[in-house]
């Protein structure tokens, strides 16, 4: 026997089910789905962030190098700039101190201050920023 409910057809056999018993891989997720938009939002947040290899860290701390918001966001730029010109690996120097930053994996590689900086050669760059 078909029993017709709201406009639905049932069979005897059917039966109601209820959240607590459909298995956790097909319900619906808790939280709402995120949007193209701000999959894309996050996705250019998280690639515009420069990274720090160890050994530039060592580097800023042994010469005592201290970079802010403000410097990060202003290599961020030269960097993006870099990139997009081609640039793989790119010297960055800024007031007194002059960074290598890897334009295709966007980590800042080494650093070095003024004193430094004098007299050295840089080598395994492909391009340079000056800001």
């Amino acid at each position: 026997m078909i029993s017709k409910i709201n406009g639905h057809l049932f069979t005897p056999q059917t039966a109601k089910v209820s959240p607590e018993s459909v298995p956790q891989a097909i319900r619906q997720p808790e939280s709402p789905a995120l949007s193209f938009a701000e999959v894309l939002t996050q996705k250019q947040a998280s690639l515009s962030s420069l990274k720090m290899s160890a050994h530039a860290q060592q580097r800023l701390q042994s010469r005592n190098i201290q970079l802010s918001a403000m410097d990060m966001d202003r290599i961020s730029d030269a960097v993006d700039k870099a990139s997009a010109k081609g640039a793989r690996e790119t010297l960055v120097v800024m007031r007194d101190m002059a960074l290598v930053v890897s334009a295709q994996n966007r980590t800042i590689i080494t650093a070095m201050d003024g004193a430094n900086m004098r007299d050295n050669v840089f080598t395994q760059i492909d391009s340079a920023v000056i800001l």
